[in-house]
């Protein structure tokens, strides 16, 4: 299993630096982007964010925060959590560290036992949090985390009542000064920490216009994509196919499937790519809509029994041996990625000699000449799935008029069986009704604008008869069976996410949210049985602010991050609830009773003193 990152993060206590390493043709690396922030405060139980985005090309990024908090590390499990100060990273979206007590027990443990980033339990979901210290500087490599936005949240007190309304906030203030810079490679060629590593520009990619595009603005449905080169020394060969629809045997029961194109056919021939042992070379490809397949293929090479070609490859983000996506030996058989998320693929390729990794003895392999090819197969006429026999539809964004909050807005599709005056729309006017199999799906995308990832996706399912649907959701590419973000039915679900939340539904009525949500193409797959269905089901999906309007126990307020290029919204409780959405009762009406009996008999007591004091006369005398 691959390393996590935050458990190779340099987290010291004063200043740290990149520690040298071998150079050879590298170039330095120069500083992309810097933030400096001299002063943030931050009262009792005060939160804020800071949104760093990291391009493609960073090698690495330097964070320096120094605060006037130095808690001792042997004293941190006897803190009680509203003096705790902690420091969060996430990639994507804004973290929420203090929804679960095992979370935050876990973040202490690990810090007490390395005193960095520590693993709680490779949950990609949880943000990474480590206590204020005195000086704290974290050096992170794009070895370590991918390219991307990131967030970093800085908290004053934990705990439900960190949103309680309080008429004194007791606590300690917080001051910390942070420091940022970003370093990247001079040219897109070079890539890693010390942009000693070459990425070879003869991939395939699409237009300029599609490049690194996550928004579904810039997605063209079965529009045929183009090939482009870089000019260089090695020959190259491009294959094409037309756009007539071909067919497939992809894995579909072994019914040849119609409809299936070849978006992208790529080879590069056996006279170009040579490799010695130890030596990696790197490629890259967009995929920017949603695709079948992604089949790597390698052809004309000799290697001997003790050797093998190794692929490694990785969703926005440069491949290593320890750390990648998907991994494959593609001189035994092709390396075949099903429904891959929509991004830049990096690919790495290298031999290893299986008796060298046995037998440090034993001799290294002559240069090696191979070909191979990708091909990246997609859907016709607005199909989609694993047999491109499912409906697929982009849902337009529309906004809410009056909003109470940025961003808020909700979905219907681009169809005429929906209207943009209504905010849902007849789900069984869409459903999938052709299909081999018991069940299908029916997929609808979306897309969340740019500086909305601190909103919620509020979807909701009413029926009048019982539901006999499930609800798949995942960031960036199709969910299936197999690969989900989150997961919804009338009998189960995926609640164990701090982000997810799924609340009184019933037998005929769903409704679950995903809090602070990823910008870009978010996709909603519903399972449903293969036959038509004489209900009404209705279908909302919306983008809001706090969750259930802080269930009517505080009041909704929206934020902007410390750049200045993200809302988030936040709830600010009664004084007897607390917690992300208010849902936590902090104060019960009886305690609530006896803490206002106290205060009453507290000021009662105060009366007889005073009085003898009146009759005594005696006086307080000042000097």
């Amino acid at each position: 299993m691959a390393a996590p990152w935050w458990a190779a993060a340099l987290v010291t206590l004063g200043v740290v630096g990149l520690a040298a390493g071998p150079r050879g043709c590298a170039a330095q690396p120069v500083v992309l982007t810097s933030y400096g922030q001299p002063k943030l405060s931050l009262r009792p139980y005060d939160w804020t964010y800071l949104r760093v985005d990291l391009p493609a090309s960073f090698s690495s990024i330097t964070m320096n925060f120094a605060t006037d908090r130095d808690i001792p590390r042997e004293h941190l499990k006897d803190l009680p959590k509203s003096d705790l100060a902690i420091i969060c990273l996430m990639i994507a979206n804004p973290p929420i560290p203090d929804t679960s007590d095992y979370y935050l027990d876990n973040l202490l443990s690990n810090f007490l036992a390395v005193g960095s980033f520590g693993n709680t339990n490779n949950q990609s979901n949880l943000a990474q949090c480590i206590p204020f210290q005195k000086n704290t500087t974290i050096v992170l490599t794009n070895g370590q985390i991918s390219p991307g936005i990131w967030y970093i949240g800085y908290f004053n007190g934990l705990g439900p009542a960190r949103t309680q309304s309080k008429m004194i906030s007791r606590g300690r203030a917080l001051s910390v000064s942070t420091s940022i810079t970003v370093e990247g490679c001079p040219t897109s060629a070079l890539w890693g920490p010390y942009c000693n590593q070459t990425i070879e520009t003869i991939g395939c990619s699409q237009f300029s216009r599609y490049n690194n595009s996550r928004d579904l603005l810039g997605l063209t449905i079965n529009t045929r994509k183009i090939l482009k080169t870089k000019e260089n020394t090695r020959r190259t060969s491009f294959l094409s196919r037309s756009n007539h629809p071909i067919g497939h045997q992809l894995e579909s029961n072994g019914t040849s499937v119609v409809g299936v194109e070849n978006l992208i056919t790529c080879a590069i021939s056996n006279d170009s790519l040579c490799l010695r042992q130890g030596d990696i070379k790197f490629y890259f490809l967009d995929i920017v809509n949603q695709a079948l397949q992604f089949e790597i293929t390698a052809a004309n090479f000799r290697l001997s029994q003790s050797a093998s070609l190794i692929c490694y490859l990785r969703c926005n983000a440069l491949p290593q041996r320890d750390l990648h996506d998907y991994s494959g030996d593609i001189s035994s058989a092709p390396l075949v990625i099903k429904l891959p998320n929509i991004g830049r693929w990096y690919i790495a390729i290298e031999i290893l000699n299986k008796t060298q990794m046995r037998n440090t003895t034993a001799p290294m392999l002559d240069t090696i000449c191979f070909s191979f090819d990708w091909q990246v197969t997609g859907c016709l006429n607005g199909k989609t799935g694993t047999d491109c026999s499912w409906e697929a539809y982009v849902l337009q964004r529309v906004p809410k008029r009056n909003p109470s909050v940025p961003f808020e807005s909700y979905y219907v599709p681009t169809d005429e069986g929906a209207l943009l005056e209504y905010s849902h729309f007849s789900l069984e006017k869409f459903l999938t009704n052709s299909s081999f199999e018991q069940f299908a799906w029916t997929y609808f995308f979306l897309d969340v604008p740019q500086g909305s990832a601190g909103a919620l996706i509020h979807v909701q399912l009413k029926s009048d008869k019982e539901l006999n649907y499930e609800l798949y959701s995942k960031y960036g590419g199709l969910p299936s069976n197999d690969s989900w973000d989150y997961y919804a039915s009338r009998t189960s679900s995926s609640n164990g996410s701090v982000f997810y939340s799924l609340q009184n539904s019933t037998d005929s009525d769903m409704d679950l949210s995903i809090f602070y949500a990823k910008e870009g193409t978010w996709c909603f797959g519903v399972k449903h049985p293969n036959y038509t269905s004489n209900s009404q089901t209705y279908m909302s999906i919306s983008l809001q602010g706090c969750h259930r309007n802080c269930n009517q126990k505080g009041v909704c307020h929206a934020s902007v991050d410390e750049s200045g290029l993200t809302f988030y919204s936040f709830c600010t409780c009664d004084r007897d609830h607390g917690g992300f959405d208010c849902s936590d009762e902090l104060v019960s009406p009886n305690g609530h009773i006896r803490q206002s009996v106290f205060l009453i008999a507290s000021n009662a007591a105060a009366i007889l003193p005073a009085f003898w004091a009146l009759r005594q006369k005696v006086y307080l005398c000042f000097y």
